[in-house]
Protein backbone atom coordinates (compact mmCIF):
# COMPACT_ATOMS: atom_id res chain seq x y z
CA UNK A 1 0.00 0.00 0.00
CA UNK A 2 1.39 3.37 -1.00
CA UNK A 3 2.14 5.76 1.86
CA UNK A 4 0.43 9.11 1.52
CA UNK A 5 2.85 12.03 1.10
CA UNK A 6 2.67 14.88 3.58
CA UNK A 7 1.01 18.15 2.65
CA UNK A 8 0.98 21.40 4.65
CA UNK A 9 -1.59 24.15 4.37
CA UNK A 10 -0.91 27.84 4.79
CA UNK A 11 -3.86 30.15 5.48
CA UNK A 12 -3.33 33.90 5.14
CA UNK A 13 -6.03 36.33 6.31
CA UNK A 14 -5.28 39.25 4.00
CA UNK A 15 -6.90 42.67 3.77
CA UNK A 16 -8.87 41.93 0.63
CA UNK A 17 -8.96 38.12 0.57
CA UNK A 18 -8.10 34.92 2.41
CA UNK A 19 -5.53 32.82 0.57
CA UNK A 20 -4.94 29.10 1.12
CA UNK A 21 -1.87 27.29 -0.21
CA UNK A 22 -1.02 23.57 -0.16
CA UNK A 23 2.70 22.66 -0.20
CA UNK A 24 4.11 19.13 -0.40
CA UNK A 25 7.20 17.67 1.23
CA UNK A 26 9.45 18.82 -1.61
CA UNK A 27 8.31 22.44 -1.31
CA UNK A 28 6.14 22.24 -4.44
CA UNK A 29 2.86 24.17 -4.44
CA UNK A 30 0.00 21.74 -5.16
CA UNK A 31 -2.95 24.08 -4.91
CA UNK A 32 -3.91 27.70 -4.30
CA UNK A 33 -7.34 29.16 -3.54
CA UNK A 34 -8.47 32.67 -2.67
CA UNK A 35 -11.74 34.11 -1.39
CA UNK A 36 -12.39 37.85 -1.36
CA UNK A 37 -14.41 39.75 1.23
CA UNK A 38 -15.59 43.28 1.80
CA UNK A 39 -13.69 46.16 3.35
CA UNK A 40 -15.82 48.71 5.19
CA UNK A 41 -14.91 52.42 5.38
CA UNK A 42 -17.60 53.95 7.62
CA UNK A 43 -15.77 57.30 7.68
CA UNK A 44 -12.77 58.85 5.95
CA UNK A 45 -9.63 57.17 7.26
CA UNK A 46 -11.53 54.28 8.87
CA UNK A 47 -11.04 50.66 7.80
CA UNK A 48 -13.00 47.74 9.27
CA UNK A 49 -14.00 44.15 8.54
CA UNK A 50 -16.32 41.53 9.98
CA UNK A 51 -14.17 38.64 11.36
CA UNK A 52 -16.95 36.23 10.38
CA UNK A 53 -16.08 36.99 6.74
CA UNK A 54 -12.53 35.74 7.36
CA UNK A 55 -13.86 32.52 8.84
CA UNK A 56 -16.22 31.82 5.95
CA UNK A 57 -13.51 32.63 3.37
CA UNK A 58 -10.95 30.39 5.10
CA UNK A 59 -13.34 27.45 5.11
CA UNK A 60 -14.22 27.89 1.45
CA UNK A 61 -10.55 28.21 0.52
CA UNK A 62 -9.52 25.08 2.41
CA UNK A 63 -12.34 23.07 0.86
CA UNK A 64 -11.32 24.21 -2.63
CA UNK A 65 -7.68 23.31 -2.08
CA UNK A 66 -8.72 19.92 -0.68
CA UNK A 67 -10.68 19.31 -3.88
CA UNK A 68 -7.47 19.97 -5.83
CA UNK A 69 -5.74 17.27 -3.77
CA UNK A 70 -8.50 14.71 -4.37
CA UNK A 71 -7.24 11.63 -6.16
CA UNK A 72 -3.64 12.21 -5.08
CA UNK A 73 -1.98 10.11 -2.41
CA UNK A 74 -1.58 12.99 0.02
CA UNK A 75 -2.42 13.72 3.64
CA UNK A 76 -2.58 17.13 5.31
CA UNK A 77 -0.19 17.00 8.26
CA UNK A 78 -0.30 20.55 9.53
CA UNK A 79 -1.74 24.04 9.06
CA UNK A 80 0.15 27.31 9.49
CA UNK A 81 -1.50 30.69 9.92
CA UNK A 82 -0.65 34.17 8.70
CA UNK A 83 -2.62 37.37 8.57
CA UNK A 84 -2.76 41.12 8.28
CA UNK A 85 -0.94 42.58 11.27
CA UNK A 86 -1.99 45.21 13.81
CA UNK A 87 -5.76 44.68 13.56
CA UNK A 88 -7.94 44.82 16.67
CA UNK A 89 -10.35 41.93 17.27
CA UNK A 90 -12.09 42.11 20.65
CA UNK A 91 -14.21 39.32 22.18
CA UNK A 92 -16.54 39.42 25.19
CA UNK A 93 -16.66 36.83 27.96
CA UNK A 94 -18.87 34.55 25.86
CA UNK A 95 -16.41 34.58 22.95
CA UNK A 96 -18.56 36.81 20.74
CA UNK A 97 -17.01 39.54 18.60
CA UNK A 98 -17.83 42.90 20.20
CA UNK A 99 -17.47 45.20 17.18
CA UNK A 100 -16.05 45.04 13.63
CA UNK A 101 -12.29 44.57 13.55
CA UNK A 102 -10.29 47.80 13.15
CA UNK A 103 -7.58 47.12 10.56
CA UNK A 104 -3.91 48.00 10.11
CA UNK A 105 -4.63 50.76 7.56
CA UNK A 106 -7.17 52.56 9.79
CA UNK A 107 -5.95 56.08 10.65
CA UNK A 108 -8.50 57.19 13.25
CA UNK A 109 -6.20 56.95 16.29
CA UNK A 110 -3.43 59.44 15.42
CA UNK A 111 -4.32 61.70 18.37
CA UNK A 112 -4.50 58.75 20.76
CA UNK A 113 -1.04 57.58 19.69
CA UNK A 114 0.46 61.03 20.23
CA UNK A 115 -1.19 61.45 23.64
CA UNK A 116 -0.29 57.94 24.80
CA UNK A 117 3.33 58.47 23.77
CA UNK A 118 3.49 61.68 25.78
CA UNK A 119 1.73 60.14 28.79
CA UNK A 120 4.09 57.15 28.88
CA UNK A 121 7.13 59.42 28.88
CA UNK A 122 7.91 60.23 25.26
CA UNK A 123 9.20 58.47 22.18
CA UNK A 124 12.37 57.24 23.89
CA UNK A 125 10.41 55.41 26.58
CA UNK A 126 8.03 53.84 24.04
CA UNK A 127 10.93 52.68 21.85
CA UNK A 128 12.68 51.33 24.95
CA UNK A 129 9.65 49.23 25.78
CA UNK A 130 8.74 48.04 22.27
CA UNK A 131 11.65 48.95 19.88
CA UNK A 132 9.10 50.87 17.78
CA UNK A 133 7.23 54.17 17.73
CA UNK A 134 3.49 54.05 18.36
CA UNK A 135 2.32 54.01 14.76
CA UNK A 136 -1.33 54.72 14.01
CA UNK A 137 -1.50 51.30 12.37
CA UNK A 138 -0.56 49.48 15.58
CA UNK A 139 -3.17 47.81 17.78
CA UNK A 140 -2.46 49.88 20.89
CA UNK A 141 -3.87 53.15 19.51
CA UNK A 142 -7.02 51.39 18.34
CA UNK A 143 -7.63 50.06 21.84
CA UNK A 144 -7.30 53.55 23.28
CA UNK A 145 -9.68 54.91 20.63
CA UNK A 146 -12.36 52.39 21.58
CA UNK A 147 -11.79 53.17 25.26
CA UNK A 148 -12.41 56.87 24.64
CA UNK A 149 -15.13 56.72 21.99
CA UNK A 150 -16.99 53.45 22.68
CA UNK A 151 -16.67 52.94 26.45
CA UNK A 152 -19.60 50.53 26.49
CA UNK A 153 -17.70 48.28 24.07
CA UNK A 154 -14.40 48.67 25.90
CA UNK A 155 -16.04 47.59 29.16
CA UNK A 156 -16.95 44.28 27.47
CA UNK A 157 -13.35 43.55 26.39
CA UNK A 158 -12.40 40.08 27.63
CA UNK A 159 -9.93 38.95 24.97
CA UNK A 160 -7.97 41.06 22.48
CA UNK A 161 -6.28 39.49 19.47
CA UNK A 162 -5.05 40.01 15.90
CA UNK A 163 -6.89 38.70 12.82
CA UNK A 164 -5.07 35.40 12.23
CA UNK A 165 -5.44 34.51 15.91
CA UNK A 166 -9.20 34.92 15.68
CA UNK A 167 -9.06 32.22 13.02
CA UNK A 168 -7.07 30.03 15.43
CA UNK A 169 -9.67 30.67 18.15
CA UNK A 170 -12.35 29.34 15.84
CA UNK A 171 -10.18 26.46 14.57
CA UNK A 172 -9.07 24.96 17.87
CA UNK A 173 -10.36 27.11 20.73
CA UNK A 174 -6.86 28.26 21.75
CA UNK A 175 -6.06 31.86 22.75
CA UNK A 176 -2.51 32.06 21.39
CA UNK A 177 -0.43 34.31 19.16
CA UNK A 178 3.13 34.21 17.87
CA UNK A 179 6.02 36.56 18.58
CA UNK A 180 6.03 38.24 15.14
CA UNK A 181 2.35 39.24 15.20
CA UNK A 182 2.60 40.33 18.83
CA UNK A 183 5.49 42.62 17.81
CA UNK A 184 3.11 44.76 15.75
CA UNK A 185 0.65 45.51 18.53
CA UNK A 186 2.68 48.22 20.27
CA UNK A 187 2.18 46.22 23.48
CA UNK A 188 5.10 43.80 23.10
CA UNK A 189 8.71 43.98 24.25
CA UNK A 190 10.43 42.85 21.08
CA UNK A 191 13.86 42.53 22.69
CA UNK A 192 12.71 40.16 25.47
CA UNK A 193 9.91 38.52 23.39
CA UNK A 194 7.16 39.08 25.98
CA UNK A 195 4.27 41.45 26.63
CA UNK A 196 5.30 44.84 28.01
CA UNK A 197 3.26 45.23 31.18
CA UNK A 198 3.71 49.05 31.30
CA UNK A 199 2.36 49.36 27.75
CA UNK A 200 -0.52 46.97 28.45
CA UNK A 201 -1.52 48.90 31.57
CA UNK A 202 -1.31 52.22 29.70
CA UNK A 203 -4.50 51.39 27.78
CA UNK A 204 -6.36 49.80 30.67
CA UNK A 205 -5.81 46.14 29.79
CA UNK A 206 -4.44 43.29 31.88
CA UNK A 207 -2.03 40.60 30.71
CA UNK A 208 -4.69 37.87 30.90
CA UNK A 209 -6.69 39.73 28.23
CA UNK A 210 -3.89 39.11 25.71
CA UNK A 211 -2.99 35.79 24.05
CA UNK A 212 -0.23 33.51 25.25
CA UNK A 213 2.81 34.13 23.06
CA UNK A 214 4.81 31.30 21.45
CA UNK A 215 7.41 30.96 18.70
CA UNK A 216 6.13 30.67 15.13
CA UNK A 217 6.82 26.95 14.64
CA UNK A 218 5.12 25.90 17.88
CA UNK A 219 2.04 23.70 17.67
CA UNK A 220 -0.94 25.47 19.21
CA UNK A 221 -3.25 22.47 19.37
CA UNK A 222 -5.26 20.36 16.97
CA UNK A 223 -8.08 21.30 14.66
CA UNK A 224 -11.45 20.78 16.35
CA UNK A 225 -13.22 17.63 15.04
CA UNK A 226 -16.24 19.55 13.78
CA UNK A 227 -14.08 22.06 11.91
CA UNK A 228 -12.02 19.26 10.38
CA UNK A 229 -15.20 17.56 9.19
CA UNK A 230 -16.66 20.79 7.78
CA UNK A 231 -13.44 21.55 5.91
CA UNK A 232 -13.02 18.02 4.53
CA UNK A 233 -9.89 17.26 6.54
CA UNK A 234 -8.84 14.32 8.67
CA UNK A 235 -8.69 14.26 12.45
CA UNK A 236 -5.74 15.25 14.62
CA UNK A 237 -4.19 17.96 12.41
CA UNK A 238 -1.91 20.35 14.29
CA UNK A 239 -2.39 24.10 13.90
CA UNK A 240 0.93 25.96 14.09
CA UNK A 241 1.47 29.47 15.41
CA UNK A 242 2.53 31.06 12.12
CA UNK A 243 3.23 34.77 11.87
CA UNK A 244 2.19 38.27 10.92
CA UNK A 245 2.02 38.69 7.15
CA UNK A 246 4.72 41.32 6.70
CA UNK A 247 7.21 39.21 8.65
CA UNK A 248 6.33 35.78 7.28
CA UNK A 249 6.36 37.27 3.76
CA UNK A 250 10.08 37.87 4.33
CA UNK A 251 10.47 34.27 5.45
CA UNK A 252 8.71 33.08 2.28
CA UNK A 253 11.46 34.81 0.29
CA UNK A 254 14.12 32.73 2.04
CA UNK A 255 15.61 35.65 3.99
CA UNK A 256 17.52 33.83 6.72
CA UNK A 257 21.20 34.66 6.81
CA UNK A 258 22.93 37.99 7.46
CA UNK A 259 23.59 39.74 4.16
CA UNK A 260 20.34 38.71 2.49
CA UNK A 261 17.89 41.60 2.11
CA UNK A 262 14.29 41.16 0.97
CA UNK A 263 12.82 43.89 -1.23
CA UNK A 264 9.10 43.70 -1.98
CA UNK A 265 7.71 46.16 -4.52
CA UNK A 266 3.94 46.08 -4.33
CA UNK A 267 1.58 48.97 -3.67
CA UNK A 268 3.95 49.74 -0.81
CA UNK A 269 7.67 49.05 -0.83
CA UNK A 270 9.22 46.89 1.88
CA UNK A 271 12.90 46.44 2.66
CA UNK A 272 13.43 43.67 5.20
CA UNK A 273 16.23 41.72 6.85
CA UNK A 274 16.72 38.98 9.41
CA UNK A 275 19.07 39.69 12.30
CA UNK A 276 20.77 37.59 14.95
CA UNK A 277 20.44 40.52 17.40
CA UNK A 278 17.67 42.95 18.28
CA UNK A 279 18.87 46.26 16.79
CA UNK A 280 18.42 49.65 18.37
CA UNK A 281 15.83 51.91 16.76
CA UNK A 282 16.40 55.33 18.32
CA UNK A 283 15.14 57.22 15.25
CA UNK A 284 12.17 54.81 15.04
CA UNK A 285 12.10 55.06 11.24
CA UNK A 286 11.99 51.28 10.75
CA UNK A 287 9.95 48.53 12.41
CA UNK A 288 11.65 45.90 14.53
CA UNK A 289 9.84 42.61 15.17
CA UNK A 290 10.62 39.14 16.39
CA UNK A 291 11.29 36.84 13.45
CA UNK A 292 9.76 33.43 12.81
CA UNK A 293 12.80 31.67 14.27
CA UNK A 294 13.87 31.77 17.94
CA UNK A 295 16.67 34.23 18.69
CA UNK A 296 16.12 36.02 15.38
CA UNK A 297 14.66 39.45 14.70
CA UNK A 298 13.05 41.07 11.68
CA UNK A 299 13.87 44.62 10.61
CA UNK A 300 11.60 46.31 8.09
CA UNK A 301 11.28 49.70 6.46
CA UNK A 302 7.97 50.42 4.72
CA UNK A 303 7.70 53.05 2.01
CA UNK A 304 3.99 53.69 1.61
CA UNK A 305 3.73 54.29 -2.14
CA UNK A 306 6.08 52.19 -4.28
CA UNK A 307 4.40 50.56 -7.27
CA UNK A 308 1.38 52.51 -6.03
CA UNK A 309 3.09 55.59 -7.47
CA UNK A 310 3.12 54.03 -10.93
CA UNK A 311 -0.50 52.95 -10.47
CA UNK A 312 -1.40 56.57 -9.67
CA UNK A 313 0.37 57.79 -12.82
CA UNK A 314 -1.42 55.19 -14.94
CA UNK A 315 -4.83 56.09 -13.49
CA UNK A 316 -4.13 59.78 -14.05
CA UNK A 317 -3.25 59.20 -17.70
CA UNK A 318 -6.31 57.00 -18.16
CA UNK A 319 -8.44 59.88 -16.94
CA UNK A 320 -7.43 62.15 -19.81
CA UNK A 321 -10.19 62.82 -22.31
CA UNK A 322 -9.72 61.02 -25.62
CA UNK A 323 -6.93 58.77 -24.32
CA UNK A 324 -7.50 55.03 -24.47
CA UNK A 325 -6.51 52.73 -21.66
CA UNK A 326 -2.82 53.04 -20.82
CA UNK A 327 -1.32 49.69 -19.88
CA UNK A 328 1.57 49.07 -17.51
CA UNK A 329 3.38 47.42 -20.41
CA UNK A 330 3.14 50.60 -22.48
CA UNK A 331 4.40 52.68 -19.56
CA UNK A 332 7.37 50.39 -18.98
CA UNK A 333 8.22 50.44 -22.70
CA UNK A 334 8.27 54.24 -22.54
CA UNK A 335 10.44 54.17 -19.41
CA UNK A 336 12.94 51.80 -21.03
CA UNK A 337 13.50 54.35 -23.82
CA UNK A 338 14.56 57.06 -21.33
CA UNK A 339 18.17 57.18 -20.09
CA UNK A 340 19.17 56.16 -16.53
CA UNK A 341 19.00 59.25 -14.32
CA UNK A 342 16.28 60.74 -16.54
CA UNK A 343 18.49 63.69 -17.50
CA UNK A 344 18.15 65.27 -14.06
CA UNK A 345 14.47 64.55 -13.38
CA UNK A 346 13.85 63.18 -9.87
CA UNK A 347 10.64 61.95 -8.22
CA UNK A 348 9.76 61.75 -4.53
CA UNK A 349 7.13 58.99 -4.05
CA UNK A 350 5.30 60.40 -1.01
CA UNK A 351 1.77 60.28 -2.43
CA UNK A 352 0.43 58.88 0.85
CA UNK A 353 2.88 60.56 3.20
CA UNK A 354 5.78 58.41 4.33
CA UNK A 355 6.77 56.00 7.07
CA UNK A 356 10.30 55.02 6.06
CA UNK A 357 13.02 56.18 5.43
CA UNK A 358 11.37 59.23 7.00
CA UNK A 359 8.46 59.17 9.41
CA UNK A 360 6.52 61.98 7.75
CA UNK A 361 2.75 61.43 7.51
CA UNK A 362 2.21 64.93 6.06
CA UNK A 363 4.84 64.75 3.32
CA UNK A 364 3.77 64.75 -0.33
CA UNK A 365 5.12 63.65 -3.69
CA UNK A 366 7.07 65.87 -6.06
CA UNK A 367 8.90 65.95 -9.37
CA UNK A 368 12.06 68.05 -9.22
CA UNK A 369 14.15 69.08 -12.21
CA UNK A 370 11.39 68.99 -14.82
CA UNK A 371 12.30 70.73 -18.12
CA UNK A 372 11.11 70.80 -21.71
CA UNK A 373 13.54 68.02 -22.58
CA UNK A 374 11.52 65.56 -20.51
CA UNK A 375 8.76 63.43 -22.02
CA UNK A 376 6.48 60.64 -20.89
CA UNK A 377 9.30 58.10 -20.77
CA UNK A 378 11.29 60.33 -18.41
CA UNK A 379 8.25 60.79 -16.17
CA UNK A 380 7.62 57.05 -15.93
CA UNK A 381 11.25 56.07 -15.47
CA UNK A 382 11.73 58.77 -12.82
CA UNK A 383 8.88 57.22 -10.85
CA UNK A 384 10.56 53.80 -10.95
CA UNK A 385 13.91 55.34 -10.03
CA UNK A 386 12.45 57.58 -7.32
CA UNK A 387 10.74 54.64 -5.62
CA UNK A 388 13.95 52.59 -5.62
CA UNK A 389 16.21 55.50 -4.62
CA UNK A 390 13.88 56.08 -1.66
CA UNK A 391 14.09 52.40 -0.74
CA UNK A 392 17.89 52.54 -0.98
CA UNK A 393 17.80 55.06 1.88
CA UNK A 394 16.03 52.40 3.94
CA UNK A 395 18.79 49.96 3.03
CA UNK A 396 21.40 52.52 4.17
CA UNK A 397 19.63 52.82 7.52
CA UNK A 398 19.95 49.05 7.86
CA UNK A 399 23.71 49.34 7.34
CA UNK A 400 23.84 51.98 10.08
CA UNK A 401 22.27 49.39 12.41
CA UNK A 402 24.94 46.81 11.59
CA UNK A 403 22.87 44.84 9.05
CA UNK A 404 24.96 43.97 5.95
CA UNK A 405 23.74 43.56 2.38
CA UNK A 406 25.34 41.01 0.06
CA UNK A 407 22.41 40.31 -2.26
CA UNK A 408 18.78 41.29 -2.78
CA UNK A 409 15.93 38.77 -2.96
CA UNK A 410 13.02 40.50 -4.68
CA UNK A 411 9.28 39.87 -4.76
CA UNK A 412 6.03 41.72 -5.37
CA UNK A 413 3.88 42.47 -8.38
CA UNK A 414 6.18 45.10 -9.87
CA UNK A 415 9.07 42.65 -9.96
CA UNK A 416 7.45 40.77 -12.82
CA UNK A 417 8.97 43.49 -15.01
CA UNK A 418 12.65 43.34 -15.97
CA UNK A 419 13.11 47.12 -15.80
CA UNK A 420 12.14 47.24 -12.13
CA UNK A 421 14.52 44.40 -11.29
CA UNK A 422 17.49 45.63 -13.33
CA UNK A 423 17.07 49.19 -12.01
CA UNK A 424 16.94 47.76 -8.49
CA UNK A 425 20.28 46.00 -9.07
CA UNK A 426 21.82 49.18 -10.51
CA UNK A 427 20.54 51.55 -7.78
CA UNK A 428 21.32 49.20 -4.89
CA UNK A 429 24.61 48.10 -6.47
CA UNK A 430 23.85 44.48 -5.58
CA UNK A 431 22.87 41.26 -7.30
CA UNK A 432 19.10 40.78 -7.34
CA UNK A 433 17.42 37.37 -7.53
CA UNK A 434 13.87 36.08 -7.45
CA UNK A 435 12.90 32.70 -5.99
CA UNK A 436 10.29 30.19 -7.08
CA UNK A 437 7.09 30.19 -4.95
CA UNK A 438 7.76 33.65 -3.51
CA UNK A 439 4.73 34.93 -5.43
CA UNK A 440 2.49 32.99 -3.02
CA UNK A 441 3.76 35.22 -0.22
CA UNK A 442 2.64 34.92 3.37
CA UNK A 443 0.41 31.88 2.78
CA UNK A 444 3.40 29.97 1.40
CA UNK A 445 5.48 31.06 4.40
CA UNK A 446 2.76 29.83 6.76
CA UNK A 447 2.78 26.40 5.09
CA UNK A 448 6.57 26.23 5.46
CA UNK A 449 6.25 27.12 9.16
CA UNK A 450 3.83 24.19 9.57
CA UNK A 451 6.27 21.87 7.79
CA UNK A 452 9.20 22.88 9.98
CA UNK A 453 7.06 22.78 13.11
CA UNK A 454 5.90 19.25 12.30
CA UNK A 455 9.43 18.02 11.62
CA UNK A 456 9.05 17.55 7.86
CA UNK A 457 12.08 19.82 7.50
CA UNK A 458 14.60 20.17 10.31
CA UNK A 459 14.92 23.92 9.81
CA UNK A 460 14.06 26.79 7.49
CA UNK A 461 17.64 26.61 6.23
CA UNK A 462 17.07 23.03 5.12
CA UNK A 463 13.88 23.94 3.28
CA UNK A 464 15.12 27.03 1.47
CA UNK A 465 18.62 25.68 0.86
CA UNK A 466 17.53 23.57 -2.10
CA UNK A 467 15.25 26.12 -3.80
CA UNK A 468 16.95 27.53 -6.93
CA UNK A 469 16.87 31.15 -8.02
CA UNK A 470 14.27 31.84 -10.67
CA UNK A 471 15.91 34.92 -12.23
CA UNK A 472 19.12 36.84 -11.58
CA UNK A 473 20.05 40.47 -12.30
CA UNK A 474 23.53 41.93 -11.92
CA UNK A 475 24.43 45.61 -11.50
CA UNK A 476 25.87 47.34 -14.55
CA UNK A 477 28.97 49.36 -13.49
CA UNK A 478 28.16 52.35 -15.72
CA UNK A 479 24.59 52.63 -14.47
CA UNK A 480 25.74 52.11 -10.88
CA UNK A 481 28.01 55.14 -11.27
CA UNK A 482 25.12 57.22 -12.66
CA UNK A 483 22.79 56.26 -9.85
CA UNK A 484 25.42 56.86 -7.18
CA UNK A 485 25.53 60.51 -8.29
CA UNK A 486 21.76 60.77 -8.57
CA UNK A 487 21.27 59.19 -5.14
CA UNK A 488 23.25 61.92 -3.37
CA UNK A 489 20.95 64.59 -4.79
CA UNK A 490 17.78 62.57 -4.26
CA UNK A 491 18.69 61.90 -0.63
CA UNK A 492 18.82 65.64 0.14
CA UNK A 493 15.41 66.45 -1.33
CA UNK A 494 13.40 65.51 1.74
CA UNK A 495 15.30 67.90 4.02
CA UNK A 496 14.96 70.73 1.50
CA UNK A 497 11.21 70.18 1.18
CA UNK A 498 10.44 69.54 4.87
CA UNK A 499 9.43 73.22 5.52
CA UNK A 500 7.04 73.02 2.56
CA UNK A 501 5.49 69.84 3.97
CA UNK A 502 4.91 71.62 7.27
CA UNK A 503 3.23 74.56 5.51
CA UNK A 504 0.97 72.13 3.66
CA UNK A 505 0.13 70.31 6.91
CA UNK A 506 -0.84 73.59 8.59
CA UNK A 507 -2.96 74.58 5.59
CA UNK A 508 -4.81 71.26 5.71
CA UNK A 509 -5.35 71.63 9.44
CA UNK A 510 -6.94 75.01 8.82
CA UNK A 511 -9.42 73.70 6.21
Amino acid sequence: MQTASAVFLGIDVGTSACKVVAVDGTGRTLGVASRAYLLSNPQHGWSEQDPQDWWVAAGEGVREVCSMLAGRSTEVKGIGLSGQMHGLVALDASGAVIRPAILWNDQRCERQCEELTARIGGLGVVVGQTRNRMLTGFTVGKIQWVKENEPENFDRFHRVMNPKDYLRWRMNGEFITDVSDASGTGLFNVASREWSEPMVKSVGLTLDMLPRVVESTASTGQLLPQVAQDWGLGAGIDVFAGGGDAVIQTLSMGILRPGDIGVTVGTAGIVAAASTFCPENDEANVQVSCYNEPDRWHVMGVSLSAAGSLQWLRETLNGLAGVGEVTFEALMDAAAAAPPGCEGLMFLPYLDGERSPHYAPSSSAAWVGLTRVHGLGHLVRSVVEGVLLNMRQILDSFAARGLPCDRIIASGGATRDDLWLQTMADIFGQDVITLQNSSEGAAFGAAVVAGVGSGQWASFEEFFGHLPAQDEYHPDPERVAVYSRVFEGHRKLFDHLAPVYEDVRMARAGD
